[in-house]
């Protein structure tokens, strides 16, 4: 098989709780639900296993012919700005979904709300200020095309 290598953001062991603010990293699973430490203020605590839990690794944008990881989002919005933090959460809504557009020009206009789109930069700039933002390379497997000699 042929892989190809493209690079990516590491968001491996980081989630967002629902009902709770900001990012959390997972620590140990527990009898009682699962460990994990804020990533803003460093208190550990137990998410039950009531509370919904999201991996950012398994969160995609919705696009229009396909859907985009959230760490792929992550990398195109370091490349545009050179590193740099992501535009202000705050700003005009208008302002958000034409960056958004220029970052990720296929996403589904539709399906992704401005509240998804500030969520991300949110996050994206909070990885940004704790020094977080690990490019890495990711391997995707793509169908070979050697012929097998008899």
């Amino acid at each position: 098989m042929k892989i190809n290598m493209e690079n990516t953001i590491k968001v491996k062991d980081l989630m967002s709780i629902s009902g709770k603010g900001g990012l959390f990293r997972f620590l140990a699973q527990a009898r009682n639900g699962i460990v994990v430490e804020s990533l803003s203020d460093n208190k550990r605590t137990v998410a039950p296993p009531t509370a919904r839990v999201s991996a950012l690794e398994d969160i995609s944008i919705f696009g229009v012919s396909e859907d985009f990881l959230l760490s792929d989002v992550f990398f195109k919005i370091h490349e545009k700005e050179a590193g740099g933090k992501a535009p202000d959460p705050k700003s005009p809504n208008d302002k958000l979904k034409a960056y958004f557009k220029e970052v990720l020009p296929d996403y589904d206009e539709e399906r992704v709300y401005v509240s998804d789109i500030k969520k991300v930069f949110t996050w994206y700039n909070l990885l940004h200020d704790l020094q977080l933002l690990e490019i890495v390379e990711k391997e995707a497997e793509t169908p070979e095309e050697e012929k097998t000699e008899e």
